[in-house]
């Protein structure tokens, strides 16, 4: 393996000090034109990269956001993340991620890992914590935020999209179009996300003197919402359900799957769908999938402010909930109100 190169090296070779070539890979330190291509010509040529993390140890700032995430089986997490990095990175920071189990289990040893890379700020996505974890990133001056997930844990930011609300709205909307037997089939029940979404739809339904008609748990994972869609639908056809809100479009397009190529029914016509998030294939013509929108730009926007104010001003910046509404995209997969016309 070849040896090294230093920045010593590059400074005998350019015929400059050690310091000057800190100084000319250093963002915003003070060098003159002549000296910064002596040097850059310099490294260059010997192949010579400096170690930026070890520079940031330092000045005791890393520059790395540690997200950490559950599963990226559902398209929404994929997406967020991509802009999660792009927005960082106009921020100067950059992404650093570990799976963990979205149960919260074993999750310690995932931040005491994280907490060791000395990063600038931590982002829990689709995973669950505890507050003797919360305590302890708060007493190492490391802030956390919590995506797309909600707890009742003092000090601590969480950016969603407002769950609740979109719960209602699905409600309210298989309820106009005159459903008689309405279905859920719920994610991880552990999850803030399944629980608010539930919460608000059954509210809805309740507030209409109905309730839900037929349950099953999906557990946000493909097989388990295949089989929670045939158990539900294992049933006399005059009890089966005639609307079905899935927690979330992963769900939701394989509910789809099940009910048309399975047991050969209609969407809409035997049956309405409903999912949440708006990911990509819910879009596609295959699914045409009405669904309840999450937000992702301005979710992550919210959490990168968030994360910038804890970091930058500390002793200034307040813990907050931010719930962010989002509209029903209306297609194909759900019967459509009587008079009913499209908003905006």
């Amino acid at each position: 393996m070849a040896e090294k190169i230093t920045s010593l090296q590059v400074a005998q070779r350019a015929g400059v000090s050690q310091s000057a070539v800190s100084r000319v890979f250093t963002p915003g330190a003070s060098v003159s034109k002549k000296t910064a291509d002596k040097v850059r010509k310099a490294a260059r040529e010997l192949g010579y990269r400096p170690n930026v993390l070890a520079r940031a140890m330092v000045k005791g700032q890393s520059r790395i956001i540690g997200l950490v995430v559950g599963y990226l089986d559902n398209y929404f997490y994929p997406k967020a993340m991509e802009l999660l990095s792009t927005s960082l990175q106009e921020q100067g920071y950059h992404l650093l991620i570990f799976m963990a189990p979205q149960t919260g289990e074993n999750i310690d040893g995932v931040m005491d890992e994280i907490l060791d890379y000395q990063v600038d700020g931590i982002v829990l996505a689709s995973v669950a914590m505890s507050s003797e974890i919360s305590s302890r990133c708060q007493q190492a001056g490391v802030p956390v935020v919590l995506f797309n997930r909600n707890q009742d844990i003092d000090g601590i930011t969480s950016v969603t999209s407002d769950n609740y609300a979109g719960g209602r709205k699905v409600a309210e909307f298989l309820l106009a179009a005159g459903h008689e037997k309405i279905g859920y089939i719920a994610g991880w029940v552990g999850a803030s996300t399944q629980r608010d979404r539930e919460a608000g739809f059954r509210a809805a339904l309740h507030q209409a003197g109905r309730d839900i008609d037929a349950y099953e748990i999906g557990n946000f994972n493909t097989e388990t919402a295949r089989q929670a869609a045939r158990n539900m639908f294992d049933t006399a056809p005059e009890k089966r359900p005639d609307a079905l809100f899935v927690a979330n479009d992963h769900m939701a397009i394989a509910t789809l799957d099940v009910l048309r190529f399975e047991l050969g029914l209609r969407v809409p016509e035997d049956v309405s769908v409903i999912g949440y998030d708006d990911v990509p294939p819910a879009s596609w013509p295959a699914y045409n999938l009405t669904t309840m929108r999450q937000r992702a730009r301005t979710m992550v926007d919210e959490t990168v402010n968030a994360l910038m104010e804890h970091i930058q001003s500390p002793d200034i910046a307040r813990p907050r909930r931010v719930a962010i509404d989002g509209p029903l995209i209306v297609r194909t997969s759900a019967r459509l109100p009587q008079g009913w016309t499209p908003k905006g």
